[in-house]
């Protein structure tokens, strides 16, 4: 267990896919002191509701979950939502824990951080290197000052601020949402829609040659709390599986574990995004932690997960 489990925990985003997650690995190891508040509770791009949240609550310990996140669409259709509204949120929290003596913050943010050219695997150090994926610079953008942020405070104030850099997540609490999900929940909803209507053909983006990394959110809870309880040491760490397949690929396990006999059909005016996009993970590997959950196994779990909890999905609107 933890040296300071007792010390005050807020978890940004507690409502999310990967603040759930990270709420619930920390109560299954026995932790106690957790704050969480809904974005109706507290406006996490008002910065003087945030210091208020931290005047009373006085938190010990901040790990940034909270963001404004979609697929290519959302990013393409909202440049500035995605830009402005991250910026804020995490503005917010990193300049008021440092201002209230937070001692350790985590923050989260992307592999879509990285150069759309970065030799592959994706390494820490090719960070701001060459030009991002047009798609999802402005989300970027907003996720590399962030980092960057989290960098200077090590720098001049000596604090423990870690960013971690998760790749692809998906899990139970996905967003299913077919206008503002990412790759994998959008294709299991439209296998299952398509199965239940009789196995009708599915249309996906793109031409599925890309190549992508998944990595599910319980695997991504579990490198947040070994990031709470061990110093790691620097300030940047990518976190994923180190494994990647091809979108066509994806789409066929998919597939399969939604029970769809019909047809895939590629539209290729659509775009493909990033060529490929594969972590570098020795550096977490090297402090002693990996993944542990296959991608066929949580494909399974997150389609079960997907059925029983079908009928109370909300759309996710920007």
């Amino acid at each position: 267990m933890f040296k300071e489990k007792n010390k005050k925990i807020y978890i940004a985003g507690h409502r999310g896919m990967v603040g759930g997650a990270i709420w619930n690995a920390l109560v299954q190891k026995g932790y106690t002191n957790l704050i969480g508040k809904t974005s109706v509770e507290l406006d996490l791009k008002s910065q003087k509701a945030v210091q208020l949240f931290f005047e009373t609550e006085k938190p010990d310990i901040v790990v940034d979950a909270a963001a404004r996140v979609g697929g290519i669409l959302a990013n393409n259709n909202f440049p500035y939502t995605f830009l402005m509204e991250n910026m804020q949120i995490q503005n917010n929290l990193i300049q008021t824990s440092l201002e209230y003596g937070v001692s350790k913050f985590v923050f989260l943010g992307s592999s879509c951080i990285y150069p759309k050219s970065a030799p592959q695997p994706l390494q820490e150090d090719c960070l701001l290197t060459s030009p991002l994926e047009p798609t999802n610079q402005w989300y970027a953008i907003a996720k590399i000052s962030g980092v960057k942020a989290c960098e200077a405070i090590r720098k001049q104030f000596g604090k423990d601020f870690v960013s971690l850099m998760p790749t692809n997540l998906y899990g139970p609490n996905d967003n299913f949402d077919l206008q503002t999900s990412h790759v994998l929940p959008a294709m299991m909803r439209k296998f299952h829609e398509a199965k239940v209507k009789g196995n009708e053909p599915v249309t996906l983006w793109g031409s599925g040659a890309p190549m992508r990394e998944f990595l599910h959110v319980y695997d991504m809870a579990a490198a947040v709390v070994y990031a709470l309880e061990n110093s790691l040491g620097e300030h940047l760490y990518n976190v994923g599986t180190g494994v990647d397949l091809t979108i066509k690929e994806l789409a066929e396990k998919i597939q399969v574990a939604v029970g769809h006999k019909g047809k895939i059909i590629w539209d290729y005016t659509k775009p493909d995004g990033t060529p490929r996009k594969l972590m570098d993970v020795s550096k977490m590997k090297n402090k002693g932690w990996s993944a542990t959950i296959t991608l066929e196994d949580g494909i399974e779990a997150t389609y079960q997960w997907f059925l029983k909890n079908e009928k109370t999905l909300k759309e996710v609107k920007i």
